[in-house]
């Protein structure tokens, strides 16, 4: 039966064999991404993520805001879409209609 102190020498052994397989392993499998990178001519801004990836057709924000629907006192603006804003929302638990707002 092994005890403790053996099983974290296997450990510790087999840890260090890991890092070298990985050290040694390391400069073969760059060299073999670098060459699929080539094949398939693939860049490094490719590889960040997708950030610079076109958008698909259709999938592109319009770019103008949803048209406004109520407006507050001080002249904020709410489309009615989303979360009511804090200054509607303190209006109405003041007891005011959120129609006696829409514009």
């Amino acid at each position: 039966m092994t005890n403790l102190i053996d099983i974290q020498n296997q450990i510790a052994i087999l840890q260090k064999q890991a890092e070298e397989i990985k050290a040694q392993e390391f400069n073969k499998t760059v060299q073999e991404i670098k060459a699929k990178m080539a094949a398939f001519g693939i860049t490094l801004a490719d590889l960040d993520g997708g950030k610079s990836r076109p958008r698909k057709v259709g999938a592109a924000k319009s770019g103008s805001p949803a048209p406004a629907k109520y407006r507050g006192p001080n002249g904020e603006t709410w489309s009615g879409r989303g979360l009511m804003p804090r200054w509607l929302a303190a209006l109405v638990a003041q007891g005011q209609s959120k129609e006696a707002f829409a514009i």
